[in-house]
This record gives C-alpha cells, sequence and structure tokens, in this order.
C-alpha cells in the first residue's frame, strides 16, 4: 500500500512537469466539462474521511446526499441512463445481460459485437445530441460509448481496456486539452472501475474498498491538478458520478428459482438480482402461480402490473414475469456448486434503485455550479438535461429526465 501511494506522488510530480510543459495558447480557452464515473462508488463512501480531493471538490461546487440509479441497478443500464436522460425500459439496455426473445440474441457486457451493434439502442446518447449541434465530444472508456451510430459518435473515443493503468487515463484525458480550440472537446467522459472490483470482491465494508477509494480520491486530484497547471481550472467543470452502489451478500442467500418449476419449459433473462421469464405460450399463469407461492427473499410480477416507480414495463425485450431479489439475495435458474458459490464475491448490485445501499455520488464543481452548496438525492435520469444546458445544446426530445429537478445546483 505504501508503494503504491509512493508511485502515486511520483506519476503526480511527472504530470504537473508535463502540464507546466505544455503550451496552450492566450486567448484558446473554452469551457469544457468532464464527467467521471467511479462505478460502485457507494454513496456513504464519502463520510469515510479518506477522500480529501473529492472534499476539496465539494467545497468548491454542489454535493448531493446521493444519486438514485435507475433500475436495475446494474452498470451498463445506468452509465447509458446517465447520458440519454431515459430509463432502460426506453434505452433498450435492460441489464448487463438480456435475451431479445424474438430473435433468441442475447446482448452481454462481454460481447464486444454485441454492445456496438446500434440494433439494441434506442435513445439518444449525449454525443449524438452535441454532433447534431457541433459541439465535439470525448469518451474514454464510458461504457455504451463504442456503439456504432450513423447519428453521432464521440469526436474523440479510447475503447475499454482494463489493463490501461488508470494515471495513463488520466494523462490522456488531459491531453485533449492540449488541442487547439478548434479541435479541442467541449465535453469528456472518464470511466474507472476500481471500487466496483474491489467492491465485488471484498465487500463494501472492507479495508480493499477503503483503499480502492482512497485511490480514486487519488485520482480526482490528479485530474484538478493537471487542469490546474493548465490554467484551465476556472474554464473547466468537473462532474464525478457513480453508477450504482454495492452491497454486501453472501453465498447462503441463493434462491433457485428453476427448482420450483420442474419439468416446465421457460426462457431466463438476466440474472442475480432481477431476472425475467419467458413460459410457453399459455403456460404465463401457471409459471407466475408457482413463484408467487414460493416468494421468499424475491416479489414476483406481471409485466402487465409492474408497479410504476419501477418504470420497467414498457419495452418489448422485458418479459412477461419479472423477479426481484430482497436486498443481498441472489436469483439462479440452476444449482450451483460450492465452487461456483465461491465465485460469488461479498458485494453486488442490481437491487431496488430505492435502497439506499444503492445509490452513487454526485459531486460537481466549476464555474457553472453554486459554491459550497449541499442538496439532498438527486436522480441520475436528471444528470443528461443538466448537461445539455451547461454545454448550451438542446436536449433529444420525449426524455425521462427533468431538469426542474436538478437545475437549481446551477449557478
Amino acid at each position: 500500500m505504501k508503494n503504491i501511494s509512493i508511485k502515486i506522488l511520483f506519476s503526480l510530480f511527472i504530470l504537473v512537469a508535463r502540464c507546466t510543459a505544455w503550451n496552450i495558447p492566450s486567448g484558446q480557452e473554452q469551457h469544457t466539462t468532464f464527467i467521471v464515473s467511479f462505478d460502485g462508488f457507494r454513496w456513504d463512501y464519502l463520510n469515510r474521511g479518506i477522500t480529501p480531493n473529492i472534499a476539496k471538490l465539494q467545497h468548491r461546487g454542489v454535493s448531493a446526499l446521493s444519486l438514485r440509479p435507475a433500475f436495475p441497478t446494474k452498470t451498463f443500464p445506468n452509465h447509458l441512463t446517465l447520458l440519454t436522460g431515459v430509463y432502460p425500459e426506453h434505452h433498450g439496455i435492460l441489464h448487463n445481460e438480456f435475451l431479445n426473445p424474438r430473435t433468441s440474441e442475447r446482448y452481454r457486457v462481454g460481447d464486444t459485437s454485441a454492445v456496438r451493434n446500434s440494433t439494441w439502442y434506442n435513445a439518444e446518447m449525449i454525443w449524438e445530441t452535441a454532433a447534431r449541434q457541433g459541439v465535439k465530444t470525448a469518451s474514454y472508456f464510458w461504457p455504451c460509448s463504442d456503439v456504432h451510430k450513423k447519428t453521432g459518435e464521440p469526436t474523440y473515443l479510447e475503447s475499454y481496456d482494463r489493463n490501461r493503468p488508470y494515471l495513463q487515463r488520466v494523462n490522456d484525458a488531459l491531453a485533449w486539452l492540449q488541442l487547439p480550440k478548434e479541435q479541442r472537446p467541449q465535453f469528456i467522459a472518464l470511466y474507472f472501475e476500481e471500487t466496483d472490483n474491489q467492491g465485488h470482491e471484498f465487500g463494501p465494508n472492507s479495508p480493499q474498498i477503503n483503499f480502492a477509494v482512497q485511490q480514486m480520491d487519488s485520482i480526482v486530484g490528479l485530474l484538478v491538478q493537471g487542469i490546474e497547471h493548465l490554467g484551465l481550472l476556472d474554464a473547466t467543470n468537473i462532474i464525478l458520478v457513480s453508477d450504482h452502489g454495492m452491497t454486501e451478500i453472501d453465498t447462503s442467500r441463493v434462491v433457485n428459482i428453476a427448482s420450483f418449476l420442474p419439468n416446465v419449459k421457460v426462457q431466463y433473462s438476466g440474472y442475480g438480482q432481477v431476472m425475467m421469464i419467458q413460459p410457453q405460450k399459455g403456460e404465463e399463469e401457471k409459471v407466475y402461480s408457482v413463484l408467487k407461492e414460493n416468494e421468499r427473499h424475491y416479489r414476483v410480477f406481471k409485466k402487465e402490473s409492474m408497479p410504476e416507480y419501477y418504470e420497467f414495463s414498457e419495452h418489448p425485450f422485458i418479459l412477461p414475469i419479472i423477479l426481484v431479489a430482497d436486498l443481498g439475495w441472489t436469483l439462479t435458474n440452476r444449482e450451483l456448486s460450492s465452487k461456483e458459490r465461491s465465485t460469488f464475491g461479498k458485494g453486488n448490485h442490481g437491487y431496488e434503485k430505492d435502497c439506499l445501499d444503492m445509490h452513487g455520488i454526485f459531486v460537481a464543481a466549476g464555474s457553472d455550479f453554486k459554491k459550497d452548496f449541499r442538496t439532498g438525492t438527486l436522480w441520475n435520469i436528471d444528470v443528461y438535461p443538466l448537461l445539455c444546458t451547461i454545454l448550451k445544446i438542446t436536449p433529444a426530445k420525449n426524455i425521462d429526465g427533468n431538469l426542474e429537478r436538478i437545475g437549481f445546483i446551477l449557478r
């Protein structure tokens, strides 16, 4: 741990030296907005007294009690919600893995060809909104940013590489700020996965997650220092968000849904905390009744009667029966061996969006934001219209986000 801290300090020295050497011609300053996502960074990690750099941003700008995610509280659905302003039932990415019941094709976050296939996506991303209006954008590893769309992609794009060092990501993003005014992006999205990785493996109350939080706080310090040494701090907004939080799990809290349906043919979509089921034609009521009778540690809904607060019923790929696990429980469609259970780790997410353990962070500082301002819980669905306002572009029509719920944090 000590050696890593020394490496970070040394890298900071190198970064500052590079920034000092960069020559940003006078008269070329323009406002740039960074949005930085720390995957799985739970709202209360900021209350542990181990994030001094983020605390400085909070003092300089706006800090929310928490950021409420969309349901399900998974990585890809929520990163897309953040930058489209619509719920998963409208943008189409319903889970990190789900089924197209019409073709039996599956979307999986690890399947690059599926992730980049635009036919899965139904909403306009902010790069498309910006491109239509002449605003340059950049994405560094933001999930779903490398979708091939004729209507607009990031002007500058770095596709995800888990082996790329975090410090290199910061350096490369800062290099975009060196570009001449006519080439420089006005919007830059950055993504870091460390808190999600450690939260899954060791749980949200472990020493390992605390160290990961400290690492990400150091990254914030490096980014701010780099912008400051370029002389662009007053012309830059920095927004810190996370896609979801994390809760503790264990291998004893598992429900095998298939055990309730012996000799019944169904298709499953999703896994873990949210599962969807497609019974054979004519057996929907039978399957639902069986699952309702065994409803312990999960809740079961019919698609047509899914409560509105889930915002999860309108997409054609949402199957007729939806199961939602209780906090800390895991749903499977088969009996798991002890070896398979051992891969669970000690933390997970994907549960109800109103469970506070699933909430993320929202911190923003810069010339467009109020100073030293605290507010309650914000909704991630409203971040897209907020960004459009800052970038002075007109948002897409028919979004679910509402500027009125978040616009008060602007100056």
